[in-house]
């Protein structure tokens, strides 16, 4: 079955009561037993719903992985995967990457004995300088948030495999649409639904995804216990989102070429950070393991001006000023005071991530009027 079918039916199949193409929303808690124990396959809402499981069913295709597990959030799906580690193990992480999840590892893991090494990865060799005998797990983003960064997860793969750690992508920003980790050697997939997968932004949510069985079987144990699902509402939702992620995708790659080919060459702008560009750093790797480029475009205004990005954001129209991205509408966000806050200036423009980075996620409308939106902004 090929990708844009497998958005629509992979995983699915038509509810057994009535037939039903969509599956039901089982907005429910428990499930009747005919005797102890004896059931259809559920018996409480957190451990698994139909509408859940459908869900995850079509995660796991879309991913070409054999199991996933659905979260409450992006963030809970990554403190999933934390918790299959146990104190004095280490983590090995890009350096340019979501500030939620560096807060988590930050804020949270390293007080329960658990240490990261935050490093860049465009060149996948360095990683080999940090493993050690403690190292348990890999962490990629990429492209990364916001620099747009590339990372090669062929060759991290056949790192992590060499000193058998886990490694773990996170795939939000590319989709499967664009790039599938699993097939490039990542042993765990991770996705914040809320954002491309859902695509409309009306849902919070987490996804993993999965091909080892036993790994599957922890995660799952880690899901139930821990119980940070989303609910059977929210499923349905994002099933229906998963639908049109093909047609959505291919507009998203459009306009995002369009936007940065525009501000490129504007005066007014210093840098343009997008992986299409033959000058952006790993635009080869970008190039073999991802089937277009995406959306996401960030850009510094000249003289790195913390007033005049801030002026810019503010002015926009039909970009809307707001957290969060990969919904059909276009949004802009200023990272270092928003989505970024949570890491320390230093760090964080050690990466890129200055006063004067904005990052734009570009929807699916008419790429004049976002130009134009653009243009009445920059001035």
């Amino acid at each position: 079955m090929k990708f844009n079918t497998k958005t629509i039916h992979g995983g699915q199949k038509p509810d057994a009561a009535y037939g039903s193409v969509m599956p039901p929303i089982y907005q429910t808690s428990t499930f009747a037993q005919s005797t102890p124990g004896g059931h259809k396959g559920y018996e409480y809402a957190r451990s698994a719903n139909p509408t859940r499981h459908a869900l995850e069913n079509a995660f796991a295709s879309v991913e070409n992985g054999t199991h996933g597990l659905a979260f409450g959030s992006g963030l809970a799906a990554i403190d999933a995967i934390l918790k299959l580690l146990k104190q004095g193990d280490e983590v090995i992480s890009t350096n340019n990457l979501y500030g939620g999840t560096y807060r988590l590892f930050t804020k949270i893991y390293e007080d329960f004995g658990i240490r990261f090494h935050f490093i860049g990865m465009e060149n996948a060799e360095r990683i080999e300088d940090y493993i050690n005998d403690k190292t348990k797990l890999i962490w990629v983003e990429t492209p990364t948030n916001p620099m747009l960064n590339i990372i090669d997860i062929v060759k991290t793969g056949k790192i992590a495999n060499k000193h058998n750690v886990l490694l773990a992508v996170d795939n939000t920003f590319a989709t499967p649409y664009l790039q599938r980790p699993l097939d490039l050697g990542a042993d765990i997939v991770m996705h914040s639904v809320t954002k491309y997968l859902g695509g409309h932004s009306d849902l919070v949510m987490g996804a993993l995804i999965v091909k080892d069985k036993d790994l599957a079987e922890r995660l799952y144990f880690i899901q139930n216990a821990s119980g940070a699902i989303c609910g059977p509402q929210d499923a349905f939702l994002a099933i229906r989102g998963l639908k049109t992620l093909h047609v959505r995708m291919q507009r998203h790659c459009e306009n995002g070429r369009a936007v940065a080919e525009y501000l490129e060459s504007h005066p007014k702008i210093e840098n343009v950070y997008w992986p299409g560009f033959k000058n952006h750093p790993n635009h080869a790797i970008a190039k073999v393991q991802m089937s277009d480029y995406g959306g996401m475009v960030s850009f510094t205004t000249k003289g790195n001006n913390y007033e005049e990005a801030i002026r810019i954001v503010e002015k926009l129209k039909i970009f809307t000023l707001a957290e969060s991205l990969g919904g059909v509408e276009s949004l802009a966000g200023h990272p270092a005071s928003m989505t970024h806050a949570s890491i320390p200036k230093e760090e964080r423009e050690k990466t890129g991530v200055v006063d004067s980075l904005i990052r734009l996620s570009v929807g699916i409308e008419d790429e004049a009027d976002l130009i134009a939106d653009l243009e009445q902004a920059i001035g």
